[in-house]
This record gives C-alpha cells, sequence and structure tokens, in this order.
C-alpha cells in the first residue's frame, strides 16, 4: 500500500526547505519510521542527500516531463513505508508558461496530483504578523493544493514567535513549527547548488544535527497526522529503454549527475551497470554495449581527468566500434578541450569537436524538448525527448553535426543542439546540455 505523504514547500528558494526535509528524515528515521522521499523537479543532488537521511532511495517527480502513468509508478516506491516526504523546488508554484505533460512543473502540481498536503517553511526574518498574509495567499491560491501548516524559520526570539503566531491565528493557518536561527547545519553549496552528498565528509554528523534540531523545534506528531494521498495500491511502474544491455557508466565526483529513476528504470529492464572512475584513471569495460556519461563538475576536476591516459584512450578505443553518449558535464569531457574558470585549456577525450569554457561564464537553465536528428543509445532517430538544462559553461566551438534540434519549454529554439559523430568502426559519439527525463508522450 502507499502511505499518505506531504510535500514540503516554501515561497522562493533559499528558505530553508531543504534543511527542514533533511531534519525530518533523520529525525523520523531515528524515531523507528520508515519515510519515503521524492525530489519535485529535475534536481539531481537533493535525492542524494534523502537517500543519506531516510536509507531509502529518492525519485524526482516532474509534471512538465513526466506522465502521469509514470509519476504514479514512480510513487509506487513508497510501497510498504509509513509515510511520504516530497521536497520542493523553488517556491510552491513556480513553474514554466506552457504546461507540459500534465502541468507547469510547479511543486504544486505535484501536491495536487498525489493528494498531498503542503508543509510551507515560511523565512520570518523581518516581519511578525505581516508573514500571515503571506501564508493566506499560499492557503488560497489553487484549490486544488491544501495547506497543512507551516513551519517558521529564522525565528529571532520567543516574542517574535508569539507575534507571527498571533498572525497565524488570525487567518486560520496552523503553525507546526519553529525554527530558530542557526548557521550551523546549512549545508555548504556551490554554482549547480549543494555540494554533492558524496563529497560531504561529515555528512552524517549533519544528518544527527539537523535530526536534533528538528525534532526540539517542529511537532512530528502534528505533522504526520496532516498527512494524505490519493494513491491506493502500488501502480505498475513504467517502462524505461535502457540505452544497451551492458552499461559502462562513469560514476564518480566529476560525473555523478544520473537521475535515479533512470538507473531503476534500466536495471528494472534488466541491463547491467558497470561503473568506471575517469577521475581514477579506469577506462570502461570493453564488454559493455554502451558507455554512458553523465553530468556533474568535469570543470572542477579538469587537470586530472586531462592526465588520466587510461581513462581517454580506453573511451576512445570504445568508441571506435560502440556508442558513447554524455549529458552536460559528460558532454564537455567528449570534447576536444575545456577552459576552467582561471583560463586553462585541458585536452578532453576528442570523441567530438566540442571546445567550452568556464572563464566565459554563462548560466543556463530551462526545461528542454529534443528532436533527434539521430539516435542515441536506447532511443531512435525522430524520438521526442523532454529534460532539462542547467550548467554554466560558455561553448567556444561546436563543430560536428547537430545531434537534435531543442526548444525551450516555449517551443522556441534553442541553440545548444549536441553533437554527433560517425566512426569507421561503427561507433557513434552523441552528446547534449541536457539532461533527459523522459521521453514525450
Amino acid at each position: 500500500m502507499i502511505p499518505p505523504g506531504l510535500l514540503i514547500s516554501a515561497p522562493s528558494s533559499g528558505t530553508g526547505k531543504t534543511t527542514l526535509m533533511l531534519g525530518l528524515l533523520a529525525a523520523l528515521r531515528g524515531q523507528g519510521v520508515n519515510v519515503q522521499p521524492f525530489k519535485s523537479g529535475p534536481d539531481y543532488i537533493d535525492p542524494a542527500f534523502h537517500t543519506a537521511a531516510s536509507g531509502r532511495a529518492s525519485f524526482n517527480l516532474d509534471s512538465w516531463s513526466m506522465d502521469r502513468t509514470m509519476i504514479d509508478g514512480l510513487v509506487g516506491n513508497a510501497d510498504g513505508a509509513d509515510l511520504i516526504l516530497a521536497e520542493g523546488s523553488m517556491g510552491l508554484f513556480d513553474g514554466v508558461a506552457v504546461p507540459g505533460a500534465c502541468g507547469n512543473g510547479a511543486s504544486a502540481d505535484t501536491a495536487a496530483l498525489m493528494g498531498w498536503p503542503v508543509v510551507l517553511v515560511l523565512d520570518v526574518s523581518g516581519a511578525a504578523q505581516s508573514v500571515a498574509a503571506t501564508a493566506l495567499g499560499f492557503k488560497q491560491m489553487r484549490p486544488d493544493v491544501t495547506l497543512a501548516g507551516v513551519v517558521l524559520n529564522r525565528v529571532a526570539s520567543p516574542r517574535h514567535e508569539t507575534l507571527v503566531r498571533v498572525g497565524m491565528d488570525q487567518v486560520g493557518v496552523r503553525v507546526l513549527g519553529s525554527l530558530p536561527r542557526r548557521k550551523e547545519i546549512e549545508m555548504p553549496e556551490r554554482h549547480l547548488g549543494l555540494v554533492q552528498a558524496g563529497e560531504q565528509e561529515n555528512l552524517p554528523e549533519l544528518l544527527a544535527e539537523a535530526a536534533a534540531f528538528v525534532a526540539e523545534h517542529v511537532d512530528l506528531d502534528a505533522l504526520r497526522a496532516a498527512a494524505a494521498g490519493t494513491l491506493g495500491t502500488a501502480p505498475t511502474p513504467k517502462k524505461i529503454t535502457p540505452p544497451g544491455q551492458r552499461i559502462a557508466l562513469a560514476r564518480d565526483d566529476a560525473f555523478a549527475f544520473v537521475y535515479p529513476h533512470l538507473l531503476a528504470g534500466w536495471r528494472a529492464a534488466g541491463a547491467e551497470v558497470l561503473p568506471f572512475s575517469p577521475l581514477g584513471n579506469e577506462a570502461p569495460d570493453a564488454g559493455a554495449d554502451v558507455c554512458w556519461l553523465p553530468g556533474g563538475y568535469p570543470e572542477l576536476h579538469a587537470g586530472k581527468l586531462a592526465a588520466a591516459e587510461t581513462f581517454r584512450t580506453g573511451i576512445q578505443a570504445f568508441a571506435q566500434t560502440k556508442p558513447v553518449h554524455g549529458e552536460c558535464g559528460g558532454y564537455m569531457a567528449m570534447g576536444a578541450g575545456l577552459v576552467d574558470k582561471e583560463g586553462n585549456r585541458h585536452q578532453m577525450t576528442g570523441l567530438l569537436g566540442l571546445e567550452t569554457s568556464f572563464e566565459k561564464r554563462k548560466f543556463h537553465l530551462g526545461y528542454r524538448k529534443a528532436d533527434l536528428n539521430a539516435a542515441i543509445p536506447g532511443h531512435s532517430a525522430r524520438s521526442q525527448l523532454r529534460g532539462h538544462e542547467f550548467h554554466y559553461a560558455t561553448i567556444l566551438n561546436e563543430p560536428d553535426a547537430p545531434l537534435a534540434a531543442i526548444t525551450d519549454s516555449n517551443d522556441l529554439a534553442v541553440p545548444e543542439t549536441g553533437s554527433v559523430r560517425q566512426f569507421e568502426g561503427g561507433g557513434v559519439a552523441t552528446g547534449t546540455f541536457f539532461h533527459m527525463i523522459a521521453e514525450a508522450t
């Protein structure tokens, strides 16, 4: 059976929802509660933290990229848990202008589709009773979204808390918790969000501290009692076509951004995943059918990648006869060179002619639709894919044939088309800056 759930959201980014989410997961786990986490939106860092805090794999749910069947199937991973907690992205109602598969990507879509009441995290610094007007607006914005209550964050003093609670009482919004100002448990960040969970040497201590902090200041019993949901029995997961039967997958601090639902879908289809570490100077398994280079932070490790001779020669040999595909950071590593933020150019694998730079930074963010000109592993030419792009790299040169016609969520053409190159031995190299989430339906 699928348990009831809650969605943790906020009016905007930077309000404290991740701190609350991780604290709740760790605190409830400490009480013996089996909590299934999810992430609403196309984020590939937060789910790893969720998994560390809860002990269960966290999955992304995205109303713009995924149809209802896929979302329901992923929520089926909660079968047997006691509670679902989903973390929203950005502000509760923030999404794109033109709806996609079954919504506009807003966290509110996920809450409405699943019947999960919302716990709204409010940064109350610099205000008191006026915060209640914000809560009231969120309570009334969408009739299909239920506000379970609020958790006050960055409360300055007991007097401050009392004043905020007076306002909440006036508008009939329940206060489920009140978190005083505290910097020690804020997670380190970098240009794509939080520093990855695998890079946090003191993650167990941070989670334990967050658990104690949240347990002290949030009414966990009241929060659990507010959970609800519309799914009963576990739905059948939607099938995902793997890129090959045996997949050589780059996995280390430079290549860590793989959506958990894709890995789970590949394995459910019977595929074997063979991890290797480019940073460890490892080559892809020569017995694999395909090599997949995920996104990540190659720009932070460009010198080490350039010196990884076994990796470079191994993947070059692999690509002569078999397909290699890269997404975002993986795409950059497949190129000829990468310029770091100090202006130093580092040799990459040379499977494609792509040259990228972090010295000339430009922010790229948003949903993407791709109409493939050529096949990529797992998807034939003319397949329609939905995904998301999030990076700061600038393209200096993209000389190979375009992989796809790519548009944004408003159906406007995007100049970053990706690349494809054929090799005489029958292999093919393909890459793109956007991370695939699902096939368009």
